[in-house]
């Protein structure tokens, strides 16, 4: 099979494809054919060695995926051969073949077309468990999301809607921001041209918002910390802005807010029954289509490393997968 990947430390310059053999499903594990796989902020940070776990070459990235099971594993009795599912691979979903664990592959709808379902675990699984599970936004309150037109911040327009929430999204264009709009977003902010805090400030009669989601960090934090409301919620989802903010506590504790971090993947080990649950509340949306998937671009195997670079600036308008 073929398969993307870095044999060293640095960027997605750094991915060839090659050829290897499938690889082998241990206990409890599924082997997949990759229809298509989403493309994240951090698989640029895995081949930079930046991420939580650390890396081990030769390493292909791509954590989620949409394939047909081809093989399951011992002790696999949930699933079957032939069946579509969305999973998290263990060995690179950037590859015609992977392996994944079992326990956490779902059954993917029938209405869900591949490059859908390969976006979808990720950006709308980290937006619900943040605001639904994290910061428990109430329906009436105000929410602010951040690169609201980036892959999880389009994501956790959707889903604030769908909680009853009143949404601001901000982004850096007007094309950017005229896509949160079409996805629910109630009022924009432009945060190339205009003072965030202030727009927050106005916008919210003075009060601030009640929860902030960031993906952004940096000054977008800053920002966010003197625009946040009494006993508000901030979300740190991540550091796409690519400055890690330090948090001066003695505004946290003046203000009384919360600062609420969200890694996904942890709850993978640490809290499975919350990201099952999540998962069955976002299927029901989108049956129901109140949160819709918006994938920008495609692109094949052998763009794999343009790809994670289209994310890896910013460049993305919703969300990117590989189809190998």
């Amino acid at each position: 099979m073929k398969i993307a990947r870095a044999h060293a430390l640095g960027g997605p310059e750094n991915l060839v494809i090659e050829e290897v053999p499938s690889p082998v499903p241990g206990p409890g594990e599924i082997r997949l054919k990759v229809r298509a796989a989403g493309v994240n902020f951090a698989d640029s940070l895995i081949l930079k060695g930046q991420y939580q776990v650390k890396t081990v070459y030769p390493i292909c990235p791509g954590g989620e995926v949409c394939g047909e099971i081809l093989e399951l594993g011992a002790g696999v009795e949930r699933l079957k051969v032939g069946q579509r599912v969305i999973a998290f691979s263990r060995t690179g979903g950037f590859a015609e073949e992977c392996v994944a664990s079992a326990a956490s592959a779902q059954a993917v709808v029938d209405e869900m077309g591949d490059a859908e379902a390969a976006g979808f675990p990720v950006v709308y699984g980290t937006s619900h468990l943040a605001l639904w599970h994290k910061a428990r936004l109430q329906p009436g309150e105000t929410l602010v999301v951040h690169g609201a037109a980036g892959g999880v911040g389009l994501t956790a327009v959707e889903i604030g809607k769908a909680l009853g929430a009143r949404v601001i999204a901000t982004a850096s264009t007007p094309e950017k921001l005229a896509i949160a709009k079409e996805h629910g977003a109630d009022e924009l902010i432009n945060s190339s041209e205009e003072d965030l805090r202030v727009r927050i400030k106005e916008m919210t009669g003075g009060k601030g918002a009640d929860v902030i989601y960031d993906p952004v960090g940096g000054e977008v934090f800053d920002a966010s910390l003197r625009a946040i409301n009494f006993e508000g919620r901030i979300l740190v989802i991540g550091f796409a802005g690519g400055t890690i903010p330090q948090i001066p506590a003695n505004i946290v504790m003046v203000k009384n807010v919360d600062i609420l971090g969200l890694n996904y993947g942890s709850y993978r080990s640490l809290n499975p029954d919350v990201l099952t649950e999540s998962f069955r509340i976002l299927m029901e949306w989108y049956k129901e289509s109140k949160i819709r998937p918006y994938v920008s671009e495609r692109f094949s195997l052998d763009e794999t490393a343009k790809a994670i670079t289209h994310v890896m600036e910013r460049r993305a308008l919703g969300k990117v997968v590989v189809l190998p």
